[in-house]
């Protein structure tokens, strides 16, 4: 573990922490010196995911806890219970996501909105509101969104998609104005930021399909390296940012 990190000590929680992002993020975070705190709504490969951690990375603490995000009191009951256990709240890394699509504009499902609604947006609002005060208080205190580039320039089938990643955007950046108001002239003291990919890739992808060039896409372990060179940056210089780790749209 490095101990020269800025991340040393720090507590951080990830949310949506069982998918291959969310492994690559508990991984890196362990590997900086954090305690972190991993919840997803899969009990099974979430605690598949903490074992990895804690194996990789022997004397870090990693645990794991299933929370209903979808359940604000359940989330603000989640963020009480960090900072009573560990004393503080240095992080919320949201990494929930999910993807629906249709052929054309015309063929798109409002089921899938309703879907992407409480997978995109409204984990967003619970895990922002639950977070917020601990953040505040911690000094270092980071949320950091992941965002997809298409959020900036919608094609035709991802109307529902697209729309939703716009609108988890500008509530982050409504928390980083929270932020902000609240450092007055010294600056904040917390920060929201937005990571913005393509695509994300992992090895299982390219196992799938040895052939594909996955142009543009963020492998899973560079956008960790992102998430923990967040708490590397002054909070002034990332809050109410977007981040581009692909090219601008």
């Amino acid at each position: 573990m490095d101990g020269d990190s800025a991340l040393s000590g720090a507590v951080v929680a990830v949310a949506g922490a069982a998918g291959p992002a969310g492994r690559a993020t508990l991984l890196r975070l362990a590997e900086a010196g954090a305690t972190v705190v991993g919840a997803d709504a899969d009990p099974a490969r979430l605690a598949e995911a903490v074992d990895a951690a804690r194996y990789a990375h022997g004397g870090c603490t990693v645990t794991g806890d299933t929370v209903d995000l979808l359940d604000l009191r359940a989330t603000k009951d989640w963020a009480a219970r960090i900072e009573k256990d560990f004393g503080r709240v240095d992080g919320l890394v949201h990494l929930v996501g999910g993807w629906r699509g249709s052929a054309s504009f015309a063929d798109t499902d409002l089921a899938d909105w309703d879907f992407l609604e409480k997978l995109l947006i409204r984990t967003v609002q619970h895990t922002s509101l639950a977070f917020q005060e601990p953040l505040r208080r911690s000094g270092i205190g980071r949320y950091v969104l992941i965002s997809a580039a298409g959020a900036s320039r919608p094609t035709a089938g991802n109307a529902a998609y697209a729309a939703a990643k716009a609108a988890a955007e500008a509530w982050t950046l409504a928390l980083g104005d929270d932020f902000r108001k609240a450092g007055g002239d010294e600056g904040p003291r917390a920060a929201a930021a937005i990571l913005v990919v393509k695509a994300l890739v992992h090895d299982a992808m390219r196992a799938e399909r040895p052939h594909a060039k996955f142009a543009g896409f963020t492998d899973v372990k560079e956008l960790a390296e992102a998430i923990a060179g967040v708490w590397e940056r002054p909070a002034r210089e990332v809050n109410g940012n977007r981040l581009w780790l692909t090219e601008k749209p």
